[in-house]
Protein backbone atom coordinates (compact mmCIF):
# COMPACT_ATOMS: atom_id res chain seq x y z
CA UNK A 1 0.00 0.00 0.00
CA UNK A 2 1.45 3.66 -0.95
CA UNK A 3 1.94 5.89 1.61
CA UNK A 4 1.78 8.85 -0.65
CA UNK A 5 -2.18 8.73 0.06
CA UNK A 6 -3.48 12.35 1.33
CA UNK A 7 -3.26 12.87 5.29
CA UNK A 8 -7.28 12.17 5.25
CA UNK A 9 -6.64 9.08 3.79
CA UNK A 10 -3.61 7.76 5.95
CA UNK A 11 -6.20 9.01 9.28
CA UNK A 12 -9.11 7.06 8.30
CA UNK A 13 -6.94 3.91 6.98
CA UNK A 14 -5.10 4.46 10.77
CA UNK A 15 -8.97 4.94 12.50
CA UNK A 16 -10.49 2.01 11.01
CA UNK A 17 -7.56 -0.27 11.90
CA UNK A 18 -7.43 1.17 15.24
CA UNK A 19 -10.88 0.57 15.49
CA UNK A 20 -10.60 -2.96 14.31
CA UNK A 21 -8.09 -3.58 17.00
CA UNK A 22 -10.73 -3.05 19.82
CA UNK A 23 -12.46 -5.76 18.91
CA UNK A 24 -9.08 -7.88 19.55
CA UNK A 25 -8.87 -5.95 23.29
CA UNK A 26 -12.60 -7.42 24.02
CA UNK A 27 -12.32 -10.86 23.02
CA UNK A 28 -8.13 -11.01 24.57
CA UNK A 29 -9.85 -9.43 27.67
CA UNK A 30 -13.31 -11.84 28.26
CA UNK A 31 -11.01 -14.92 27.66
CA UNK A 32 -8.64 -13.58 29.97
CA UNK A 33 -10.93 -12.93 32.94
CA UNK A 34 -11.92 -16.52 32.54
CA UNK A 35 -8.59 -17.49 34.51
CA UNK A 36 -10.15 -14.95 37.55
CA UNK A 37 -13.50 -17.23 37.95
CA UNK A 38 -12.06 -20.95 37.33
CA UNK A 39 -9.46 -22.02 39.53
CA UNK A 40 -8.63 -25.07 37.90
CA UNK A 41 -8.12 -23.13 34.56
CA UNK A 42 -9.95 -25.63 32.07
CA UNK A 43 -12.12 -22.56 30.89
CA UNK A 44 -9.70 -20.34 29.64
CA UNK A 45 -7.03 -23.71 28.93
CA UNK A 46 -10.24 -24.55 26.83
CA UNK A 47 -10.65 -21.25 25.14
CA UNK A 48 -7.14 -20.63 24.52
CA UNK A 49 -6.93 -24.41 22.60
CA UNK A 50 -10.01 -23.24 20.78
CA UNK A 51 -8.28 -20.12 19.91
CA UNK A 52 -5.29 -22.00 19.11
CA UNK A 53 -6.73 -24.79 17.04
CA UNK A 54 -10.04 -23.07 15.13
CA UNK A 55 -8.87 -22.51 11.21
CA UNK A 56 -11.26 -19.46 11.22
CA UNK A 57 -9.63 -17.80 14.50
CA UNK A 58 -5.90 -18.92 13.17
CA UNK A 59 -6.50 -16.81 9.56
CA UNK A 60 -8.04 -13.94 11.17
CA UNK A 61 -5.31 -13.48 13.85
CA UNK A 62 -3.47 -12.67 10.41
CA UNK A 63 -5.77 -9.99 9.47
CA UNK A 64 -5.27 -8.49 13.00
CA UNK A 65 -1.59 -8.43 12.69
CA UNK A 66 -2.17 -6.95 9.66
CA UNK A 67 -4.49 -4.26 11.17
CA UNK A 68 -1.72 -3.22 13.82
CA UNK A 69 0.93 -2.80 11.18
CA UNK A 70 -1.40 -0.29 9.04
CA UNK A 71 -2.13 1.16 12.23
CA UNK A 72 1.35 1.44 13.86
CA UNK A 73 2.90 2.79 10.20
CA UNK A 74 0.16 5.30 9.21
CA UNK A 75 0.32 6.54 12.99
CA UNK A 76 4.21 7.29 12.51
CA UNK A 77 3.66 9.08 9.17
CA UNK A 78 1.60 11.37 10.06
CA UNK A 79 3.17 11.80 13.28
CA UNK A 80 6.55 12.54 11.55
CA UNK A 81 4.45 14.73 8.48
CA UNK A 82 3.20 16.92 11.42
CA UNK A 83 6.71 17.19 12.52
CA UNK A 84 7.40 18.16 9.33
CA UNK A 85 4.99 20.77 8.92
CA UNK A 86 5.01 22.49 12.00
CA UNK A 87 8.84 22.05 13.57
CA UNK A 88 8.19 25.42 15.77
CA UNK A 89 5.60 25.54 18.19
CA UNK A 90 1.95 27.57 17.60
CA UNK A 91 1.59 30.19 20.20
CA UNK A 92 -1.71 29.17 20.37
CA UNK A 93 -3.35 25.51 19.75
CA UNK A 94 -6.50 24.69 18.59
CA UNK A 95 -8.83 23.22 20.99
CA UNK A 96 -8.19 19.87 19.60
CA UNK A 97 -5.04 19.64 20.71
CA UNK A 98 -5.34 20.93 24.49
CA UNK A 99 -5.83 17.63 25.78
CA UNK A 100 -2.64 16.54 27.45
CA UNK A 101 -2.28 13.13 26.36
CA UNK A 102 -3.37 14.33 22.64
CA UNK A 103 -0.18 15.16 22.46
CA UNK A 104 1.16 12.07 23.51
CA UNK A 105 -0.34 9.93 21.39
CA UNK A 106 2.78 8.99 19.62
CA UNK A 107 4.60 8.12 22.85
CA UNK A 108 1.59 5.99 24.31
CA UNK A 109 1.42 3.97 21.43
CA UNK A 110 4.78 3.44 20.88
CA UNK A 111 5.02 2.78 24.88
CA UNK A 112 2.28 0.62 24.40
CA UNK A 113 4.03 -1.24 20.89
CA UNK A 114 7.00 -2.06 23.05
CA UNK A 115 4.86 -3.66 25.66
CA UNK A 116 3.33 -5.57 23.38
CA UNK A 117 6.48 -6.94 22.09
CA UNK A 118 7.71 -7.78 24.94
CA UNK A 119 3.87 -9.71 26.25
CA UNK A 120 4.35 -11.20 22.91
CA UNK A 121 7.45 -13.05 23.54
CA UNK A 122 6.27 -13.95 27.41
CA UNK A 123 3.35 -15.32 26.22
CA UNK A 124 2.61 -16.24 22.54
CA UNK A 125 5.97 -17.24 21.58
CA UNK A 126 6.39 -19.59 24.80
CA UNK A 127 2.39 -21.23 23.80
CA UNK A 128 3.60 -21.65 20.62
CA UNK A 129 7.43 -23.22 20.30
CA UNK A 130 8.08 -23.64 23.95
CA UNK A 131 6.86 -26.94 26.14
CA UNK A 132 3.68 -26.30 28.05
CA UNK A 133 2.22 -29.00 30.21
CA UNK A 134 -0.81 -30.68 29.62
CA UNK A 135 -3.40 -31.43 32.24
CA UNK A 136 -6.72 -33.82 31.72
CA UNK A 137 -9.76 -32.41 34.16
CA UNK A 138 -12.38 -34.51 35.26
CA UNK A 139 -14.38 -34.02 32.04
CA UNK A 140 -11.71 -35.70 30.46
CA UNK A 141 -11.03 -32.98 28.20
CA UNK A 142 -7.17 -32.87 28.42
CA UNK A 143 -5.75 -29.23 27.11
CA UNK A 144 -2.20 -27.72 27.16
CA UNK A 145 -2.29 -25.68 30.80
CA UNK A 146 -1.58 -22.50 29.07
CA UNK A 147 -3.56 -20.41 32.35
CA UNK A 148 -0.40 -21.42 34.18
CA UNK A 149 2.09 -19.60 31.58
CA UNK A 150 -0.37 -15.94 32.61
CA UNK A 151 -0.24 -17.39 36.76
CA UNK A 152 3.45 -17.28 36.51
CA UNK A 153 4.08 -13.79 34.67
CA UNK A 154 1.85 -12.25 37.09
CA UNK A 155 3.53 -13.68 40.05
CA UNK A 156 6.25 -11.22 39.57
CA UNK A 157 5.75 -8.03 41.18
CA UNK A 158 8.17 -6.18 38.84
CA UNK A 159 6.21 -7.66 35.40
CA UNK A 160 3.12 -7.05 37.34
CA UNK A 161 4.19 -2.91 37.77
CA UNK A 162 5.22 -2.68 34.50
CA UNK A 163 1.97 -4.42 32.94
CA UNK A 164 -0.42 -1.95 35.29
CA UNK A 165 1.44 1.11 33.76
CA UNK A 166 1.32 -0.32 29.36
CA UNK A 167 -2.49 -0.65 30.56
CA UNK A 168 -2.85 2.55 31.74
CA UNK A 169 -1.03 4.11 29.01
CA UNK A 170 -3.16 1.95 26.60
CA UNK A 171 -6.16 3.28 28.47
CA UNK A 172 -5.24 6.69 28.32
CA UNK A 173 -4.48 6.27 24.43
CA UNK A 174 -7.66 4.49 23.60
CA UNK A 175 -9.61 7.19 25.22
CA UNK A 176 -8.67 9.47 22.81
CA UNK A 177 -8.18 7.21 19.72
CA UNK A 178 -11.40 6.25 20.05
CA UNK A 179 -13.13 9.68 19.49
CA UNK A 180 -10.22 10.57 17.29
CA UNK A 181 -11.23 7.54 14.86
CA UNK A 182 -14.84 8.66 14.42
CA UNK A 183 -13.87 12.63 14.08
CA UNK A 184 -11.49 11.52 11.02
CA UNK A 185 -14.02 8.91 9.73
CA UNK A 186 -16.38 12.49 9.47
CA UNK A 187 -18.71 10.84 11.91
CA UNK A 188 -18.69 14.56 14.57
CA UNK A 189 -21.91 16.01 14.81
CA UNK A 190 -23.43 17.96 18.12
CA UNK A 191 -26.23 15.63 18.51
CA UNK A 192 -24.30 12.66 18.82
CA UNK A 193 -20.18 13.17 19.44
CA UNK A 194 -20.81 13.81 22.76
CA UNK A 195 -22.06 10.41 23.10
CA UNK A 196 -19.51 9.02 21.54
CA UNK A 197 -16.89 10.71 23.24
CA UNK A 198 -18.95 9.47 26.45
CA UNK A 199 -18.88 5.82 24.94
CA UNK A 200 -15.08 6.19 24.36
CA UNK A 201 -14.49 7.13 27.66
CA UNK A 202 -16.68 4.32 29.65
CA UNK A 203 -15.43 1.55 26.82
CA UNK A 204 -11.65 2.61 27.65
CA UNK A 205 -11.55 2.56 31.39
CA UNK A 206 -13.90 -0.56 31.29
CA UNK A 207 -11.11 -2.13 29.28
CA UNK A 208 -8.30 -0.43 31.46
CA UNK A 209 -9.70 -1.70 34.79
CA UNK A 210 -10.55 -5.33 32.99
CA UNK A 211 -6.82 -6.15 32.01
CA UNK A 212 -5.52 -4.21 35.06
CA UNK A 213 -8.01 -6.61 37.87
CA UNK A 214 -6.19 -9.94 36.42
CA UNK A 215 -2.51 -9.71 37.31
CA UNK A 216 -3.29 -7.49 40.71
CA UNK A 217 -6.01 -10.46 41.66
CA UNK A 218 -3.07 -12.89 40.61
CA UNK A 219 -0.31 -11.17 42.31
CA UNK A 220 -2.52 -10.68 45.82
CA UNK A 221 -4.10 -14.44 46.16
Amino acid sequence: MSLKYSSVTKKIVMSLAGLFLTSFLVVHLLINLLILFDPTRELFNEAAHFMATNPLIQTFQYVLFFGFILHIIFGLVLQIQNWMARPVRYEKKGSSEQSYFSKFMIHTGAIVFIFLIIHFANFFVKAKFGHVEALTYPSGATYEDLGMLVVNLFQDGAYVIFYVVAILLLGFHLDHGFQSAFQSLGLNHSRYTPFIKLFGTLFSVAITLGFISIPLVIYFS
